[in-house]
Order: structure tokens, then C-alpha cells, then sequence
């Protein structure tokens, strides 16, 4: 995916992209609330990173404020989001340190709210969330993955 600004949101475990360079922090206020993150270069693309749970992991998931996250993304035009989560399985043959790319997910998370699309002037709206992840970033990740096992 050249020539695209990328984020990655870091889960439990991720809170800093040493690989970046030129680093600088930056906040930006949406109507939802002001997020903040660094911005950098990787290989001449533009990188921003944000940790989800914010600084020191001191924000619980139901208390994240998503809305904010994705909106500030939205603002600074971001092409595609990579995001991590350390959240385990009930699979026996992905054992602990696994790696997966998934394509479908349950959310859990009680007590936030879920939308951006809240009844506003009388309209509503059902999100389709058949295909909850772009698939052209998948791919990407995946075919990635595949290149380093190969080394």
C-alpha cells in the first residue's frame, strides 16, 4: 500500500512504533474529544500511532473513546488503520504468542457507546458490518507476514 498515510492503534502490550523517525506528538480535538498521538515517517510514508488505551495503559476498554479515535483519523485523512489487540482464544491450536489477521470479531465491550449514527435529524441507520474489515489491508498485512517467514 504505497504512497498511503497509515495509523496503527496499539492494543494491550503496544504503546510506542520505535521504527518511526521524525516523531513529534500531536493532539487532535474532535467534536467527540481530543486524541492524542505521534505522528512519523516509515520508509517515506507517513505513520501515525496512537495507543488505545492511552499512555501507561491507564484507560479500560469501555472507557476508550473510539469515537474520538476514528474521528480524529477521519480528520487527518488516514487511508488505512492497522490494529492491534491482545485478546486470546478458546482455539487449542493457536496457542499463547500466536499472530492472526482476522476477518470477522464479537465485541464484548458493554457500557460505551457503539455508534457514530445516534437517531441525528430523524435519520437511521443499520451499519453493515458484514465485511467489518477492508480487505485490501488484510491482504497486505498477510502478504507481508509471508514475506518475513520466508527470510
Amino acid at each position: 500500500m504505497p504512497d498511503c498515510k497509515v495509523a496503527i492503534i496499539g492494543g494491550t502490550g503496544v504503546y510506542t512504533q520505535d521504527m518511526l523517525e521524525n516523531e513529534n506528538e500531536i493532539t487532535v480535538e474532535t467534536r467527540y474529544g481530543k486524541v492524542n498521538m505521534t505522528r512519523g515517517d516509515y520508509e517515506g510514508q507517513t505513520i501515525y500511532f496512537m495507543a488505545r488505551h492511552g499512555g501507561g495503559h491507564s484507560v479500560p476498554p469501555h472507557k476508550v473513546n473510539y469515537r474520538a479515535n476514528i474521528a480524529a483519523l477521519k480528520i487527518l485523512a488516514v487511508d488505512a488503520v492497522i490494529s492491534t489487540a491482545a485478546v486470546g482464544t478458546l482455539n487449542e491450536n493457536m496457542p499463547p504468542g500466536s499472530r492472526v489477521v482476522v476477518d470477522q470479531f464479537l465485541d464484548f465491550t458493554k457500557n460505551r457507546t457503539l455508534t457514530f449514527f445516534e437517531g441525528q435529524g430523524g435519520i437511521v441507520v443499520h451499519t453493515d458490518f458484514t465485511q467489518p474489515y477492508c480487505m485490501e489491508t488484510r491482504s497486505a498485512i498477510i502478504d507481508a507476514g509471508n514475506r518475513i517467514n520466508e527470510k
